[in-house]
């Protein structure tokens, strides 16, 4: 169940990521407003799942989904630029945090 938490909080980070983005400098209400219910619902449930997982794996999982869903978003639906590199600098970014996590959580 805190590993669950820990993908939904990074799903959401990549969601206060693009509202960020979207609130141009807090200066647009609605994405604003967005941005601030993600990253709060983000922090929230990693701060649950911290307290039966290991900070480490926990945290790169939850930075990682939240990168690489971020510069795919980017791509996918913001007009990003994408090319070779960044697409094989997103697979190491997932690679590193399997790597992290297979490499021996305690729980």
């Amino acid at each position: 169940m805190a590993w669950l938490l820990v993908v939904v909080a990074g799903l959401l980070e990549t969601g206060f990521a693009v509202c960020l983005k979207l609130s141009h400098g807090f200066t647009r209400l609605w994405p604003t407003i967005a941005f601030a219910a993600f990253a709060l619902g983000s922090f929230g449930l990693l701060t649950l799942s911290l307290k039966k997982l290991d900070v480490g794996p926990a945290y790169a999982v939850w930075t990682g989904i939240g990168a690489a869903g971020t510069a795919i978003y980017g791509m996918v639906f913001l007009d990003d630029l994408v090319s070779t590199l960044k697409l094989v600098s997103i697979a190491f970014v997932i690679v590193g945090v399997i790597g992290l996590q297979l490499s021996g959580s305690a729980h």
